[in-house]
């Protein structure tokens, strides 16, 4: 079992929902992905355990490399709630893998209160080959912020995951370097 990471001193309620959540994102990812998506998925919750919004990866379906799962998310949820600033709904975000450097600013600048992820980006990179970009020490950064990160969640579903979508000859998007 992989070891969870985080920005506080875990919380075990904290941690058990986003496992249940995030297991349920996992296992929703094949739907997803027969439909064109790419191999990640995003929710955001309210504090009462309500879904506000939950969107996958639309880059190759809707040829935009914004489109990460946790932009998409984040975007549904600002026009649900009439609002760019998600700040005094103090939402969680729950998403298949780590977010890249693009959804980290995404993330901050929403308002987002706490991200919950499964798979690193470490084995994303190694396992898919996408570039999830340069982040150092951004659980530290989102901290200082007062946004609460835990990770690594059922980090093992998603690897599986992501090695069914590169078996299977899905699409990799990354540019030329």
């Amino acid at each position: 079992m992989t070891q969870i990471i985080a920005n506080e001193s875990i919380n075990q309620q904290k941690l058990q929902r986003a496992q249940k959540i995030i297991k349920q994102l996992q296992s929703e990812m094949p739907t997803y992905i027969a439909n064109n998506s790419g191999p990640f998925l995003a929710a955001i919750f309210d504090e009462d355990g309500n879904l506000i919004a939950k969107e996958a990866n639309s880059v190759v379906s809707e040829s935009c490399s914004n489109n990460h799962a946790e932009m998409n998310t984040i975007k549904a949820a600002e026009k649900k709630l009439n609002t760019y600033d998600l700040s005094a709904y103090n939402l969680s975000l729950y998403v298949t893998a780590e977010p890249c450097i693009m959804c980290l600013g995404s993330i901050m600048w929403a308002g987002i209160k706490a991200v919950y992820y499964g798979v690193p980006s470490q084995r994303v990179e190694e396992i898919t080959g996408f570039d999830e970009g340069f982040k150092p020490n951004w659980l530290n950064e989102f901290k200082k912020r007062g946004i609460t990160v835990y990770g690594n969640i059922e980090q093992e579903l998603g690897e599986q995951v992501l090695y069914d979508y590169v078996n299977k000859g899905h699409t990799v998007y990354k540019p030329n370097r």
